[in-house]
């Protein structure tokens, strides 16, 4: 499927919806510093199995800071994600964001906690929750792609090509996909063999 990126440019940001920048200033051992920063929401990711398939579900978008200082990336792999911008609960957002995104209408009990972890430490520190779910189509209720103007494409890994796709770097990921796989390959994928 052909994607064109076109009139990419980068302007200052004086309004913003979902991220702040921001000024800090502290006093670290008694010396005055000052650091950059965005506030932003934190956010649930979700690794999804898909039994039938034997793979692991992932989403494909086009990112437009990665490209920006990556211009060889159209798009980014990553786990069906979304931000904690609602008032429900971590798993109930992680729910909605698998139906919007992959087109699975997963049960709350099913939704596993894995762990938090922080990202973008240097920048913005928000908090990710990250889970797991097993999915198949018994459950799938439509095609997925987004809401509003996302244009979200859903690529299965077979858990045989794992390894060999985490350690693909022509493709770009995040380290939360990398955790998620490892964590996989050892707790989940290994107690099978």
């Amino acid at each position: 499927m052909p994607f064109e990126i076109s009139d990419f440019t980068v302007s200052p940001l004086t309004d913003s919806t979902f991220v702040k920048p921001v000024r800090l200033h502290y006093t670290q051992n008694g010396n005055k510093r000052s650091w950059e920063a965005v506030k932003c929401h934190d956010a649930v990711s979700i690794l999804l199995y898909h039994e039938e398939k034997d793979a692991l579900l992932l989403v494909k978008q086009f990112r437009p800071p990665v490209h920006m200082n990556h211009p060889e990336h159209t798009h980014t792999y990553e786990l069906c994600a979304g931000i904690v911008d609602k008032k429900a609960s971590l798993e109930q957002i992680a729910k909605d964001e698998i139906l919007e995104e992959c087109g699975y209408d997963v049960d709350l009990d099913k939704i596993l906690k894995i762990g938090s972890f922080y990202t973008n430490v240097g920048v913005a520190g928000s908090k990710q929750t990250l889970y797991y779910a097993r999915i198949n189509e018994s459950v799938k209720v439509s095609n997925g792609g987004g809401v509003h103007n996302e244009e979200i494409f859903l690529k299965y890994i077979p858990v045989n090509q794992a390894k060999e796709f985490m350690a693909d770097e022509s493709r770009a990921k995040t380290p939360g996909l990398m955790f998620a796989f490892y964590w996989f390959l050892a707790e989940i994928y290994s107690s099978r063999k």
